[in-house]
């Protein structure tokens, strides 16, 4: 049996993603997760996915850091970005990031479902807008990505609430932790991203964040 994980916080695209993959794979077993703690959870079940569909903006993966977490987390799993931001630039560093393919979601149900067939078959897909323009190069993330893998799945938790500006004291609440372990969990994360404090952690973070589609 086919099992499909499909990450998206919005519960109409995950019904039409659904309809996609009831289309694609008869029978599949499929998990939703609208967020990165359910993600954990369902990880934590060790549940063996055959295919991973992500949206790049859900709750907690903050743009490409998590696309770099999840893929260090399910090596051989084809993992597909599915996103409403549909500029080249985003298609080809998703790629870059380890995305084994990348679907708009502005795509009808059958090219979903065609891109779908031909990422589980080992081919990747991509908009032909951005076939087109793949560059031979990108920019090297190598040095960063190692980092961010090397986090622990708290610490990742706390690093993308750092990003979105919480203070420890919010986050300890989110967390049902205390500041202290925050506090721990903070200098750990600087530690591991090589940086001091937090606006240094945001910068060096910049170069994996996107704009919310609309935005750009």
């Amino acid at each position: 049996m086919t099992t499909i994980l499909i990450a998206d916080d919005h519960p109409l695209f995950r019904a039409a993603l659904k309809q996609a993959v009831d289309t694609s794979f008869s029978g599949a077993a499929i998990h939703e997760a609208d967020s990165l703690a359910t993600l954990e959870e369902l990880g934590q079940q060790g549940i063996p996915f055959d295919v991973i569909l992500l949206d790049l903006h859900m709750p907690g993966t903050h743009g490409f850091s998590g696309l770099v977490y999840l893929r260090e987390q399910y090596k051989k799993v084809p993992l597909v970005v599915i996103s409403a931001t549909e500029d080249v630039d985003v298609i080809q560093r998703a790629i870059h990031f380890g995305a084994d393919g990348f679907i708009p979601k502005s795509a009808s149900v059958d090219t979903m479902t065609q891109a779908m067939r031909k990422i589980m078959d080992g081919e990747r897909w991509l908009p032909e807008k951005a076939r087109r323009a793949m560059p031979p190069t990108l920019p090297d993330h190598s040095a960063m990505s190692d980092r961010i893998t090397s986090l622990t799945p708290q610490q990742f938790r706390v690093m993308g609430m750092l990003m979105e500006g919480m203070q420890n004291k919010v986050i300890a609440y989110e967390l049902d932790v205390s500041e202290a372990t925050v506090k721990a969990h903070m200098t750990a994360i600087f530690r591991k991203l090589g940086v001091r404090n937090r606006t240094q952690a945001v910068l060096a973070l910049k170069d994996l964040a996107i704009e919310p589609p609309g935005l750009n």
